[in-house]
């Protein structure tokens, strides 16, 4: 079925919510409030002062820092001016940071004053009270660069098997095209009204925090901002101003759950809780349900698909859809999905194989990386996601494991080859490999096996407090087992699944 093309450019969207309500909350971030009307001209001056710092339209502007509405206005001020925001992960450890700021070749940084240290050769702007002085003696004169649908406005960065970080480019079309085509479709508890109160709590720098940011502009949502996530914070907000709508990684669902303060908090006016980022147990999901009764939907996407391409629906959640709330779900409508062999042969339901994608919302490609881009995003649109799934006969995708041997620990993305290469420059390690193990809490945690070099008393603090010098926290090894050898295939590859395999045993999938 052909949808027509009806996304267009943020830009558009803020000045439409600042025309139609404008004294109608935009941003809320603790007790401030920004109206639309505000948060557009913010967003106006801003634009006009990165020109006036020299910038132009495709240069990349980096910002460092948690969940802020400044962040907010920053991104789309960058929007409106035809310029690349670069939101970096600020858990990452300074040497990661630092590459990412070289590698997308970043024209200024943003940076909240707590990691302002961070080395960088270029001009840099603390995002403090200095920051809102000069934002405000800009000029309010409307933005003439022109901006098209297909310009890139957020270049996300994700790493890979090879453990180097990878500049997903992702367009004003990729932000704004599903809404459109699914409220035409009929689908109206994927979407939300002018006005609707949603909690974004996820990290700016993911594609589930940047994503609400955008999807509550293009929607004309009030985003209520949390630094970053706190249960009772979240707790709290959801009753305070009526929030319809939120979104949590299955993680941060069960620690709210388990919250004291949710034993006796009035959730009803909550429409709307989406989980995703990571597979979620069975039984999380049910207590879920019971307690806050409202529509739950799981989203699943990734970055290269600006997020949610497959989402499992309220109608699949509740007694006797015990089968189907184990799936991903099924693909919105324009998105096509199809199991691949390792030819790239498409399979018949019920056949586990790779899952890809043709979405409309597929990213643009790797930042100078077209070799990379190439292997996984076709000619034709189709992007392999390196999940190994099924799809059934009635179109419900179901993710069996990850292929390219990712761990997704509380929602974050570990890459084992990232945290071996920091562990292998340990001089008492002669051999490492990494693997996700489960964790009742976390979902996956990150277990380093590791061969000791002879004659060396390496114990697992060492090899972890070495982690923490060299990668973020949330990489590093959680438990560490110590062995006489890996094992390898003839090629030399480490065998993972045999390391997994005991962990894992007796669970229905190989991922949790």
């Amino acid at each position: 079925m052909e949808f027509e093309d009806k996304s267009r450019v943020l830009g558009e969207a803020l000045a439409q919510w600042a025309a139609t309500m404008p004294h109608e909350i935009a941003l809320r971030h603790g007790d401030a409030t920004i109206d639309w009307e505000t948060y557009d001209r913010h967003v106006t001056q801003i634009a006009n002062g990165l020109a006036a710092m020299g910038l132009k339209k495709g240069d990349r502007v980096a910002y460092l820092g948690k969940n802020g509405a400044r962040a907010c206005e920053l991104a789309m001020a960058c929007a409106r001016a035809g310029m690349i925001i670069v939101p970096v992960i600020w858990r990452l450890a300074p040497a990661e940071i630092e590459y990412i700021l070289k590698d997308c070749d970043a024209s200024a940084l943003f940076v909240e004053p707590q990691f302002e240290a961070q080395p960088f050769d270029g001009p840099r702007t603390i995002m403090d009270d200095r920051f809102d002085q000069w934002r405000d003696s800009q000029a309010d004169t409307a933005v003439t660069t022109p901006v098209d649908r297909g310009d890139v406005f957020l270049m996300l960065y994700t790493s890979g098997t090879t453990g180097m970080p990878k500049g997903v480019m992702l367009t004003h079309r990729n932000a704004t095209v599903l809404r459109p085509i699914v409220q035409e479709t009929g689908l109206g508890w994927f979407t939300s009204e002018p006005g609707d109160a949603l909690i974004h709590a996820m990290p700016f720098g993911h594609i589930a925090g940047i994503g609400s940011v955008t999807g509550a502009l293009n929607a004309g949502q009030h985003l209520i901002i949390h630094t970053e996530f706190d249960p009772a914070l979240i707790i709290r907000d959801i009753q305070r101003y009526n929030a319809k709508q939120a979104f949590l990684v299955p993680a941060a669902l069960a620690m709210m759950l388990d919250h004291p303060d949710a034993k006796d908090a009035d959730f009803s006016n909550l429409q709307g809780m989406g989980y995703g980022a990571s597979p979620i147990p069975l039984d999380l999901l049910k207590r879920g349900v019971e307690r806050l009764q409202c529509d739950f939907a799981q989203m699943y996407g990734m970055t290269e698909t600006y997020g949610t391409v497959v989402c499992l629906g309220p109608e699949d959640h509740g007694p006797g859809k015990e089968r189907v709330m184990r799936a991903a779900g099924k693909a919105l409508p324009s998105v096509g999905l199809r199991i691949l062999d390792e030819e790239g042969n498409a399979l018949p339901p019920g056949a586990i194989g790779e899952v890809a994608i043709n979405s409309p919302t597929n990213m643009a490609g790797y930042w100078n990386k077209p070799d990379e881009t190439a292997r996984v995003l076709s000619a034709d649109n189709w992007l392999r996601t390196g999940d190994a799934g099924i799809l059934d006969e009635d179109g419900y995708l179901f993710i069996q494991d990850r292929i390219k041997d990712m761990i997704i620990s509380g929602g974050e993305n570990v890459y084992p080859a990232e945290v071996e290469s920091a562990l292998y420059g340990h001089p008492d390690i002669a051999d490492v490999a990494v693997i996700g193990v489960p964790d009742e809490r976390w979902g996956e945690a990150v277990k380093a096996v590791v061969v000791r070099r002879p004659g060396a008393t390496l114990d697992a603090d060492g090899v972890v407090s070495w982690a923490r010098e060299k990668i973020a926290g949330f990489k590093c090894p959680k438990t560490v087992d110590f062995v006489d050898f890996l094992p390898r295939n003839p090629s030399g590859k480490i065998l993972r699944r045999e390391l997994r395999a005991p962990y894992w045993e007796g669970r229905e999938r190989q991922v949790n």
